[in-house]
């Protein structure tokens, strides 16, 4: 006889739960938070018929939670955790043959399915706080889903949360029954700031906001802060002004689970307690002793960069439906108080829910699980988002890159035995490389203190697992490396973790096979605000402080680094060239490189033996084995300096002018786009074919630019350009004169005024359609006249000019009326 549970208003919907899993097998649960969802409702249902003595297996999303959860349903019943009801997380197993009930994180399902798809022995599956939308959460869901339908109908799927868009939820589970229980046991007096807390203070702001709750209200407090950074500040303004009144106790992933333990049980002795923690404990929780709540209102999640290959830290406002969790902490065990650290009309701009993982994290580790599961791409499989294309392109790449998958989308042995390990695909890869490699001991540790999030901010790398390997580091963090370390050597079939006396070569070569995107090298010259600068394979550069002794390196491989722009590396050891090409051998690739340099001005062809966009290695091409490509180069230089680099000559530009202005001027007639853009434009098709044997700017003088355009024109349009636009016209002296084409603009034809004595009309070119324009120049050479009406020169300016010149130049003829004189263009013998 199991003892009664206690009086929760989840209770009053057991029934319709009951109903909906017998029935459809599916249903999905809306219950706010203090409604006992989590510990009650799978009490409730360990005697169902469909369940049949089958186990039930319960997901959460956190740790803390999963635990939490297990010890007060084991309590409930009277019994220790791992009796009727037990748990698993990351590390950590209690579960006997007689457990009931698993407490389990979301990842572990997936690990079960992967391993025997069926779940034997499991009849409901439970699915707590789904509005978290973890990836894992998603995962699991996803891969149940699929095998109800195809191998075990009979499986019931239950969906509980206390905010959550049901009718997504719904429809993904065939149109399941909603059930809603019933609202909080207790009432939230809810009280607001009158500004929001400055992010770079945030710690002071929630300590503040503490201390005000300390005075005002009379039990535990629970307060929520982004992260450890801001935990530890508000930890140290709380401790000085609380000093023996309070303990004060911190909650976030990070810690070991012993002492996330001791900030949810009451303090042994009598005092009050003011739990920091992070959203670990927003939902799931009853903290026993906590009526009031402080919220700081922000929440620090990892949003995915995909240019850098790096998780960046965004520290965001939460969304209504998380404020609401947090609130529901102090209403739990009685009347509560939460403190919000934002004003009331800030709170109705905050966006409803949270955003789902799926869209902004790394997605190598869900790919590997859908191609394992034998499902190539997102969309094959039920999930309430889909993720971006882009995620997803760079998720599959990487596992094409390590081998995790096929070419032809399957997954590889190699992709099996990454999944077997409790890593993301980077790392797992390089545990079973350097196991290979003979240095899986020191893989374990890099891998553990890359998982240390610390470690990011500390430059030498190797150092710090040196710190970890011996003792010298923070307790916390000595006992979870060399927990992880443990755990990873298992996985990988190594034994167990033994001493470690890291050699930086070695764990350089670590880093370098988890992240060969991150191998850099120095480039020298390249300083800015006493950075050194290094180029990354992935062809992006990335900095560090020149004072730095990683900067004088001419290798790193990289651990940490801030995406930037521009990238800041945090983190990064040592590599040398020799290890490079000895561990990266099969990324390393010769290139044939035909390209333009602007510096030298010329086009340089080698053999490039490069790891991304790194070189490696260089050995010059011939111009017979670089072929058509040398050309290609010359063009795109010749683009880049621009097209007045070519040896224009006077007749080449005028070519141009006269057949740019006969486009302007017969807009319908076919004529070629001979302007510089035009000619820009088409360098391929005119200009090409000339370039045999041109690879530097200097060479270009060998060409005749003329009789290239020259060669753009049919023979019916060169014969019709003499004719409508010349190069000369003859005066009436009988002189050619070169006329002067400026398109659209009609040509200017600069002659001495003598020599049109006798003409009448301005002369034309384009059958007569164009009037040339005069310049009319004294016996100097110095223009007298520019028109374009000869006959009204003639008449009405010609006497002003006769006057002012005649006895300056008595050598030469001024007729009185020039339009009827002899044209000349000799002066007078002396003495006449």
């Amino acid at each position: 006889m199991r003892p009664p549970l206690p009086p929760l208003p989840v209770l009053e919907s057991v029934r319709a739960i009951r109903e909906a899993l017998a029935g459809k097998g599916c249903a999905v649960l809306s219950a706010p938070p203090g409604s006992g969802k989590t510990t009650l409702v799978p009490l409730t249902l360990l005697d169902e018929p469909w369940l049949a003595g089958k186990t039930i297996i319960m997901l959460e999303p956190r740790r803390v939670a999963a635990r939490a959860a297990a010890r007060r349903m084991a309590s409930l019943l009277g019994e220790g955790v791992g009796e009727t009801v037990g748990y698993q997380i990351r590390f950590e197993r209690r579960i006997s043959n007689g457990t009931r009930i698993e407490v389990i994180t979301e990842g572990l399902l997936t690990r079960r399915l992967q391993a025997d798809a069926e779940l034997p022995g499991v009849g409901l599956v439970v699915f707590d706080e789904f509005h978290e939308r973890s990836l894992d959460t998603d995962l699991a869901l996803a891969l149940t889903l699929d095998m109800r339908a195809t191998l075990r109908p009979e499986l019931r799927v239950l969906v509980m949360s206390a905010t959550l868009d049901t009718d997504r939820v719904r429809m993904l589970l065939d149109d399941a029954p909603l059930i809603e229980s019933g609202g909080r046991l207790f009432p939230v007096d809810i009280r607001y700031g009158s500004s929001a807390a400055s992010s770079n203070a945030h710690g002071e702001a929630v300590a503040a906001g503490a201390l005000r709750a300390f005075a005002e209200t009379g039990k535990d407090i629970l307060c929520f802060l982004p992260g450890a950074r801001e935990i530890r500040t508000a930890h140290g303004r709380l401790a000085e002004r609380l000093s023996g009144q309070a303990v004060i106790r911190p909650l976030y992933g990070e810690l070991a689970s012993d002492e996330q333990d001791l900030a949810l049980r009451p303090d042994a002795d009598g005092r009050r307690k003011i739990i920091l923690a992070t959203n670990i404990a927003q939902t799931s929780l009853t903290v026993e002793g906590v009526d009031t709540v402080v919220d700081g209102g922000l929440v620090r999640v990892a949003r995915f960069d995909l240019s850098a290959g790096a998780n960046r830290l965004e520290t965001l406002n939460v969304s209504r439906a998380s404020a609401d969790q947090r609130a529901g902490r102090a209403g739990r065990l009685g009347p509560g108080v939460c403190y919000r650290l934002w004003t009331r009309d800030q709170h109705t701009g905050l966006q409803a829910h949270d955003q789902a993982e799926m869209g902004s994290v790394d997605l190598s580790r869900f790919a590997l699980e859908l191609f394992a599961w034998g499902a190539p791409r997102p969309d094959v499989l039920r999930f309430l988002d889909q993720p971006t294309p882009a995620h997803w392109r760079y998720a599959v790449d990487l596992l094409l890159e390590i081998g995790a998958v096929s070419p032809d989308a399957r997954i590889t042995e190699h992709g099996r035995a990454l999944l077997r390990l409790p890593a993301i695909p980077r790392i797992a890869h390089m545990l079973l490389t350097a196991k290979d490699a003979g240095i899986g001991n020191t893989a374990a540790w890099t891998a553990a203190a890359l998982e240390e999030r610390d470690a990011s901010g500390r430059r030498d790398l190797a150092e710090f697992m040196r710190q970890l390997a011996q003792g010298r580091a923070d307790a916390a963090q000595v006992r979870r490396a060399a927990e992880s370390a443990r755990q990873f050597l298992r996985a990988a079939e190594m034994g167990t973790a033994g001493g470690l006396s890291p050699e930086d070569v070695d764990v350089a070569r670590c880093v370098a096979w988890a992240y060969p995107e991150r191998i850099a090298m120095r480039r020298d010259g390249l300083r800015e605000r006493q950075e050194t600068a290094f180029l990354c394979a992935d062809g992006v550069e990335a900095r560090i402080d020149e004072r730095d002794p990683a900067a004088v390196s001419e290798w790193l491989a990289i651990a940490h680094w801030d995406p930037g722009p521009p990238r800041r590396i945090r983190s990064a050891i040592a590599l040398t060239r020799d290890e490079v090409l000895r561990d990266q051998h099969h990324r390393l690739q010769w290139q044939d490189v035909v390209r333009w340099s602007d510096k030298d001005e010329m086009v340089v062809a080698e053999q490039q033996r490069r790891l991304g966009a790194i070189v490696v290695e260089r050995r010059p091409l011939s111009i017979h084995q670089a072929g058509p490509a040398i050309t290609a180069a010359m063009l795109e230089g010749l683009r880049s300096i621009g097209i007045q680099a070519l040896p224009w000559t006077g007749a080449a530009r005028q070519l141009q002018a006269r057949v740019e202005s006969l486009r302007q001027w017969r807009r319908d007639e076919d004529w070629p786009d001979f302007s510089d853009e035009g000619l820009w434009q088409s360098l391929d098709l005119w200009l090409a074919p000339s370039l045999a044997g041109i690879s530097r700017r200097d060479h270009l003088s060998r060409l005749d630019v003329a009789a290239l355009l020259d060669a753009q024109l049919t023979y019916d349009q060169q014969q019709r350009l003499n004719k409508l636009a010349p190069t000369h016209l003859v005066a009436p002296t009988g002189s050619r004169i070169q006329l002067e084409y400026r398109p659209p603009e009609p040509p200017n034809l600069a002659v001495k005024l003598q020599e049109m004595f006798g003409c009448q009309e301005t002369p034309t070119i384009n059958a007569g359609r164009t009037k040339v324009v005069l310049h009319l120049l004294s016996p100097a050479q110095r223009p007298l006249a520019i028109t374009q009406d000869l006959g009204g020169f003639w008449q009405n300016s010609y006497a002003d000019v006769r006057k002012d010149l005649r006895g300056r130049y008595p050598r030469h003829p001024w007729p009185e009326d020039p339009a009827t004189a002899v044209p000349s263009r000799r002066v007078k013998p002396r003495g006449q």
